[in-house]
């Protein structure tokens, strides 16, 4: 049963109040009552501005546990610096503040205050709790690179703020004189080169009546430097019933002087409300770029939830220096150098439509983005796949391929297109490395010559076949833009190796062995083994390249339907395979009892648009709302699986919309079924491109007609050129299926056709 939640303050604005600044419909708390077992998302509340460099999160697990805040828990330890993308891959560069009054508490488990939810307000700009046990209040606004704190203390006395720099080496530097604390971090998971350091710098709005450092053994008053494995800082202040203590704060990867040229660049003499309001502005110009109209409040409210969890990921690495150009220091060869540069963030999950939507909404940070990838194979000889902050060895495929391809054909021209075919060539030709499996390719070997990675042999073989496949497509659809024709036949040729691990006598994608055999003992059920976190019913449909050609394997339209209905008519049964046991993914997929379909992770969520290849639209229509209306809450129970970096949202905020891209490479959207009446997307070109869902209703899911800027429209795809154009898309809204879309001229196409029939031109988008 549904956990019954009490709405977080500051959620409380009525709709009408609020319509007009969509900062206050997004809901940090979304997702976060996730425990290792069952992940309702997997998130903490991140108060940070669009693609940031540093976000802001209470924290009340213990500093090395990575589900680090947990709804149901009611004790915080400290409000941290944070850049964890998942708990799967954990956090690094941490420090924490957190104010005690009374008597000095330095430690974790001695700081932490009880606290209540009821007393605890969030917004993608602003969070505020008290701490009960304290008799305090914390509240933080961030730039991207700093943030203000205010610390309330109730009874006033003595008052102190203790600085926390976590383990794994750190330091402290104490400046009185000029009420400020310099320090070091260097926690870290992995991904970071051995002279990785986050340089901090805090300044205070009032003297210190008295200060030290500690470790968790010792506690030093009037020290000023401290050095050790774990260290902090405290500071002592005196004050009057109520009164507040004001900090600014702010880091570098660079050095100490860029931590101080970040804060005052970014703050400088703005009190706390200033940045507030600021924080504010921005959340709700960049939210603003699309507003809906009707739906019911929590519909609005899980919507803009999803595009500020969007927007949060990837991170900024970039700063500026005295002159105002971006510079970085790279995790990938410790040195520091000119550009932008992001991370935290993993394509396995994010190629699929977190990425579409940058290109769509934010062009010239995508473009930023795919300069990034290429600086980080001339840095580390390998476009990254997993970046937290560098290489991680996480997930499978070479997804960074999709991303450069889909800018490029969505008109994003501004990187080195030869040298990203050139990391193409490399990496997808080039064995991944033992000590990171996530570049380059494991098994590449077999690959190239049988065609498909075996299994025993290959970890997740099956999988990984599939995904290098899609990427080869990818590779190919950009060297084929740019006149690389020798390697985009290649590429081609390669892009249909999925056929190789499909069984035609079982209908599923198959472990096969290296002779050529297939693996003993079949049950789509069973999940491992050659699937990677699924099993042959979630995976035998990740073709996004050529579905007509997956069509044709299975049997044709009418075959395919009922094999896709399948997934949702089969019982959610689980063999848990070479898990060994019930892993998160597993139970969330039994949880959602819609069959087989695990809209928690990423192998099958597009899945649900295919109907649209076989004349069935209606079926896509109806789940598409079905998964929207089911599956998504502005609750802290929200999602129905890991959020995964901005992927989930990006799901839903497409399919809200009405459309979602189900091959990236391609300039097509799949039309599904619109939630809100009315969607205006602000283009970065000027113009509008507006989606109107006539006579919508909650069960109105299906459409009957639709008409482009007043012209029939029966297509059941859209290209972004159309939505570039700008203009008015209206679809009517019925209650029972239709046969709009069902025409076989209606129907998308097969990307590997569209590809065959690319003309090469250099330096332009087809």
């Amino acid at each position: 049963m549904k956990r019954a939640y009490r709405v977080i303050s500051l959620l409380t604005l009525s709709l009408s109040a609020s319509a007009a600044q969509p900062v206050f419909l997004a809901n940090p708390m979304q997702g976060t009552d996730s425990t290792f077992e069952f992940s309702h998302g997997n998130t903490y509340p991140a108060i940070a501005l669009p693609f940031p460099m540093n976000v802001w999160a209470p924290y009340t697990q213990p500093a090395r546990d990575s589900f680090y805040y947990q709804y149901r828990q009611n004790r915080i330890r400290g409000i941290r610096q944070t850049h964890q993308p998942s708990p799967w891959i954990a956090d690094y560069a941490n420090f924490s503040l957190m104010p005690v009054s009374g008597r000095l508490a330095v430690t974790e488990d001695d700081r932490a205050s009880v606290f209540r939810h009821d007393t605890e307000s969030a917004r993608p700009s602003y969070y505020r709790v008290r701490l009960d046990t304290w008799k305090a209040v914390v509240e933080v606004t961030p730039t991207e690179r700093a943030a203000r704190f205010r610390f309330t203390f109730e009874e006033g006395g003595d008052a102190y703020v203790v600085l926390d720099a976590f383990d794994n080496g750190s330091s402290v530097e104490i400046v009185p004189g000029q009420n400020k604390v310099l320090g070091v971090c260097r926690n870290n998971h992995g991904g970071v080169p051995d002279n990785f350091a986050n340089h901090f710098v805090v300044v205070f709005d009032r003297p210190f009546v008295a200060y030290g450092t500690w470790t968790p053994e010792t506690v030093r008053t009037n020290d000023t430097k401290r050095a050790d494995k774990h260290v902090g800082a405290w500071f002592r202040f005196q004050l009057r019933p109520g009164e507040a203590v004001n900090c600014k704060v702010a880091s570098s990867y660079i050095s100490p002087a860029q931590a101080q040229r970040n804060l005052d660049r970014e703050i400088g003499n703005a009190d706390f409300d200033t940045v507030l309001r600021r924080a504010d502005a921005r959340w709700n110009e960049v939210l603003g770029r699309i507003r809906v109209e009707g739906g019911t409040e929590e519909q609005q409210r899980t919507f803009y939830t999803a595009l500020y969890r969007s927007l949060i990921f990837p991170h900024r690495f970039h700063e500026y220096d005295e002159n105002g150009k971006a510079v970085y220091f790279s995790p990938y060869d410790g040195k520091v150098h000119e550009g932008h540069l992001y991370t935290d963030t993993g394509f396995w999950d994010t190629f699929r439509a977190s990425h579409p939507l940058y290109n769509l909404l934010f062009p010239e940070l995508s473009a930023e983005m795919m300069r990034g990838l290429l600086a980080a194979y001339d840095q580390s000889g390998w476009l990254p796949s997993w970046s937290s902050p560098g290489h991680r060895d996480c997930m499978i495929g070479n997804h960074a391929f999709s991303l450069l391809a889909d800018a490029w054909v969505k008109g994003i021209t501004n990187f080195d297109a030869g040298k990203a075919v050139e990391a193409m060539v490399h990496d997808a030709n080039t064995q991944a490395p033992d000590h990171c499996r996530s570049i380059g390719r494991d098994g590449a070997e077999f690959y190239k010559k049988i065609g498909y990675a075996p299994y025993p042999e290959v970890r997740e073989a099956t999988a990984k076949t599939l995904e290098y496949a899609y990427d080869d497509f990818c590779a190919a659809v950009l060297a084929r833009a740019i006149g690389r024709d020798k390697e985009a036949a290649a590429f081609a040729r390669r892009a249909m190796n999925y056929t190789n691990v499909f069984d035609r006598e079982s209908g599923f994608v198959r472990g096969r062995k290296s002779d050529g055999t297939w693996c003993e003992n079949f049950d789509p059920t069973e999940w491992g083994g050659p699937f990677t976190e699924g099993n042959s019913w979630h995976w035998t449909w990740s073709v996004f390249h050529d579905v007509p050609g997956l069509v044709r394997l299975l049997g044709g339209d009418e075959a395919f339907g009922r094999k896709l209905d399948g997934v949702f008519y089969t019982p959610p049964d689980v063999n848990v395979g070479t898990y060994g046991r019930m892993i998160h993914e597993m139970t969330e997929m039994v949880a959602l009892n819609m069959g087989q379909y695990a809209h928690g992770n990423q192998p099958i969520q597009h899945a649900i648009y295919l109907y649209n290849y076989v004349g069935q639209p209606w079926k896509t229509q109806s789940r598409v709302r079905q998964v929207m209306t089911l599956l998504y809450q502005p609750t802290p129970d929200g999602w129905c699986g890991d959020e995964d970096t901005g992927q989930m949202s990006s799901w839903y905020v497409f399919s809200a919309l009405g459309f979602y891209p189900v091959c990236p490479g391609t300039p097509e959207y799949v039309i599904g079924s619109p939630l809100f009446d009315r969607a205006t997307i602000a283009l970065p070109n000027g113009r509008e491109f507006v989606i109107v869902a006539s006579q919508n209703g909650p069960q109105r899911p299906y459409i009957r007609g639709a008409t482009l800027n007043g012209q029939p429209f029966n297509k059941t795809y859209l290209t972004h050129q159309e939505i570039l154009n700008g203009g008015e898309l209206v679809f009517e809204m019925t209650s029972a299926p239709s046969k709009w879309g069902t025409a076989p001229e209606s129907r998308p196409g097969s990307a590997m056709s569209a590809l065959s029939l690319m003309s090469s031109q250099t330096g332009k988008p087809q």
